[in-house]
């Protein structure tokens, strides 16, 4: 394999976690909206879908987001029956976001995309050290 295939390939990885942080970045930003009213749902967690993707020009596989998908999760309950959006008994429904989950997977995709950065740099020192060792 050449090494732009492998540049091609790490840029791909750092493309899918990047719309993985921007989703959980959405989730964050959310976890404590609120609907306005009993009949409203409240926001759902985000996730992101990978896939492989066959790269026809250099024959190699690579990672891309594929989709974008809802939980389907049930809702939290809060109890504030003074709120608009309560229901009957006093309930109301709020984002199925853990946040403590949403941190482990920042970090898991920040270590993902470090990872992809890492391999780009190496195959770029290497091309460079192989210009340097042709033009000598």
């Amino acid at each position: 394999m050449d090494l732009s295939a492998v540049l091609r390939i790490s840029a791909a990885g750092m493309d899918a976690q990047g719309t993985r942080m921007r989703t959980i970045a959405e989730n964050m930003a959310n976890a404590d909206a609120l609907p306005t009213s009993p009949e409203q749902d409240p926001y759902r967690r985000k996730t992101v879908a990978f896939r492989n993707v066959l790269d026809r020009a250099s024959g190699v596989q690579m990672v891309r987001a594929d989709r974008i998908l809802k939980d389907k999760s049930d809702p939290r309950l809060k109890y504030d029956p003074t709120h608009p959006a309560a229901d009957e008994r006093g309930y109301v429904k709020t984002p199925n976001i853990n946040t403590l989950v949403e941190v482990m997977d920042m970090r898991q995709a920040q270590r993902t995309y470090d990872a992809n950065l890492g391999v780009i740099e190496i195959a770029k020192s290497m091309i460079t050290r192989t210009i340097d060792i042709l033009r000598g």
